[in-house]
This record gives C-alpha cells, structure tokens and sequence, in this order.
C-alpha cells in the first residue's frame, strides 16, 4: 500500500539539521581526525615544494586527508570531491575551519597528492 507523505518536505535552506549545526564528536571522520598526527606529517610534505615557484601547496591535511576519504569510499577522484563538497564531517576531516559549499579543491590535485604522498614520506614520521 502506498502511503503519502504527511507533510510537504521543506525547502533546503529550512531543513532542520541535528547537533544544533555542530558536527558530533562521535562521528568517525571526527574521531580518526584526532587520532592522525598531521603535524608531524607537515613539516617533512613541506619539504617537497619550493618557495619561490609555483601555487602554494594544498597543506599535508588536505592532501592526505582526500586521499583517505577516496581510500575509505572507495569513490572515482571525482566523486571524493563531491563527497568532500556535500559533508561537513569531510570537509573537517581534510581540515576546513567550516562549512562551504563549493569544493575545496579540483579533483585533479588528487593526482599531485598521490605522487608527494608514499610510504617513504610516512615512515619518516614515524
């Protein structure tokens, strides 16, 4: 049997979000935010680029972060992207001090990130 909605859906801007629009402490990309020492990882990525050519680097966070993201979904670069633009906890996990709508970085610089990021750059903090 089909049933009717009771009440029409909202329009977005009025849809009600749970935590008071803060992010739960318990959510998983929260706890294994806390867990990673991404400082410790900074300073050695860092070591990767030059100060005098080109765009600033994307910060380790982002960087591995997306990386994780792509791993953890199993998601196309692309689609890690727009997994990233539509969660708040994501956009967290690889660093954002808050909220935006558009995407934090091209899906292109997945490939930059996966070339900088190996298991020697790892181990080095460790």
């Amino acid at each position: 049997m089909y049933r009717k909605e009771e009440q029409p859906l909202p329009p977005p801007e009025k849809f009600e979000l749970p935590f008071e629009g803060k992010l739960s402490p318990n959510n998983r990309w929260v706890i294994m935010a806390e867990l990673i020492p991404w400082d410790d990882f900074e300073e050695e990525y860092a070591k990767l680029f030059s100060a005098e050519k080109g765009a600033p680097a994307k910060l380790f966070r982002m960087a591995l972060g997306t990386l994780i993201i792509k791993e953890k979904l199993g998601t196309s670069d692309r689609e890690t992207i727009e997994q990233i633009r539509e969660n708040p906890y994501l956009q967290y996990f690889i660093g954002l001090n808050c909220y935006q709508q558009e995407p934090p970085l091209e899906s292109s610089m997945l490939v930059h990130f996966r070339k900088r990021i190996d298991r020697e750059l790892i181990n080095k903090t460790q």
